[in-house]
C-alpha cells in the first residue's frame, strides 16, 4: 500500500496539467464507456475544490458484473489508443461491483446501480458542478 505522502505528492497537480471536458482523454473515456452501453453517465468537476484529489470525477452504471469489467477495459484499450494514457491504477475486477480506472487527474467508476445507490458519490461531492452524459 502506498504511503500516503506518496499520493498526495502523486496528486499536486499544476495549472498546465488541468484538464477540461474538451480534453483528448476526458472525451475519450466518455465515448468508450458510451460504447459499451453504459448508462447514468456523470462527470462531476472538481477544479474549484482545492482538497480534490483528481480535477474530475466520471460515474457509469452497468447491468451486471460482465458489463461492468467490459466497460472499465474498453475504457483503458480506448483511452490507451485515442489519448495514448495508460491508468495509474485500477482496482474492483475481482468482485466487479465497482471498478476504479484512476487516470490521476480523472477517476472513473464503473458501478452496479445497487453499489451506485448505497455509495452516493453525486451527494459526497454534491458542491462540485456534475454534467449527464447522454
Amino acid at each position: 500500500m502506498e504511503q500516503i505522502s506518496t499520493l498526495a505528492t502523486r496528486r499536486k497537480r499544476t495549472s498546465v496539467a488541468r484538464l477540461t471536458r474538451n480534453s483528448k482523454i476526458f472525451k475519450a473515456i466518455i465515448h468508450a464507456i458510451q460504447e459499451k452501453k453504459g448508462s447514468n453517465i456523470i462527470s462531476i468537476d472538481l477544479r474549484k475544490i482545492p482538497e480534490a484529489i483528481a480535477d474530475f470525477i466520471v460515474v457509469c452504471e452497468a447491468g451486471s458484473t460482465t458489463q461492468v469489467k467490459a466497460i472499465a477495459d474498453f475504457v483503458d484499450k480506448h483511452v490507451r489508443e485515442a489519448a495514448e494514457e495508460a491508468p495509474y491504477h485500477q482496482e474492483g475486477h475481482s468482485g466487479a461491483q465497482w471498478v476504479i480506472v484512476d487516470y490521476v487527474n480523472i477517476v472513473v467508476h464503473v458501478m452496479l446501480p445497487e453499489t451506485r445507490g448505497f455509495y452516493k458519490l453525486e451527494e459526497m461531492w454534491s458542491d462540485a458542478e456534475a454534467e449527464e452524459h447522454k
